[in-house]
């Protein structure tokens, strides 16, 4: 994985009806293959009544891409591969989609299965508002107050996750940081700082920016 990723922000669902048939899209972010098999397991439990539950996700962890669907009874090739497909051509990671569907009674042949499986993964997708996921390191900046100001108009058009100050004897700017962006902005601090400042760091892991 690079320093980012596309996924999708919400867990959500919306549906349809194709002759008859209810389809109903649900997705979830996931950061493990763990978490996507779970929800899976919980859809098809939510829906142990209905006749097809085909799903697909796609999962990165530890630089592996894992990426596993299921037709669910359905014709080969025409449930899970058109949901899969559907996350590919958005370029979408750590998303997992399940596509329930009631049959009502009326034969949809193996084009109308795959353009309807598609169309739930997509609705789903929607609903669901894809985002970025950026790399950070949480970056601590402790300064003295004649230095705050300076900082906060230095930082303030950044795009970059500002969390709330903490006062005390000195200042502490707690700032979550794209890896990209950190040895700029520790540069800029130290000029304004003239290097009078400590700094702490975190453990780097994925945050969406904007």
């Amino acid at each position: 994985m690079a320093d980012w990723y596309m996924t999708v922000e919400n867990e959500a669902s919306d549906e349809f009806v194709e002759k008859k048939s209810r389809f109903i899209g649900y997705v979830k972010p996931v950061k493990t293959e763990e978490e996507a098999i779970e929800f899976v397991n919980n859809i098809k439990s939510k829906h142990s009544d209905a006749r097809h539950n085909p799903y697909a996700y796609i999962v990165s962890c530890d630089g592996v891409i894992n990426q596993r669907y299921s037709d669910d009874g359905e014709p080969q090739g025409t449930a899970g591969m058109p949901i899969l497909e559907v996350i590919r051509r958005r370029e979408l990671i750590n998303v997992a989609v399940v596509v329930t569907r009631y049959f009502g009674g009326i034969l949809l042949g193996a084009p109308g299965l795959v353009r309807a499986y598609g169309k739930g993964a997509a609705m789903a997708l929607d609903a669901g508002s894809s985002c970025k996921m950026s790399l950070c390191v949480p970056m601590d900046f402790t300064v003295e107050y004649s230095l705050y100001g300076k900082i906060q108009n230095f930082i303030e058009p950044l795009e970059i996750i500002k969390c709330p100050p903490e006062f005390g004897t000195d200042v502490t700017l707690h700032l979550i940081i794209p890896v990209g962006m950190s040895e700029y902005i520790s540069k800029e601090i130290t000029e304004i700082t003239s290097g009078n400042f400590l700094l702490e760091t975190g453990s780097k892991s994925f945050y969406k920016i904007k």
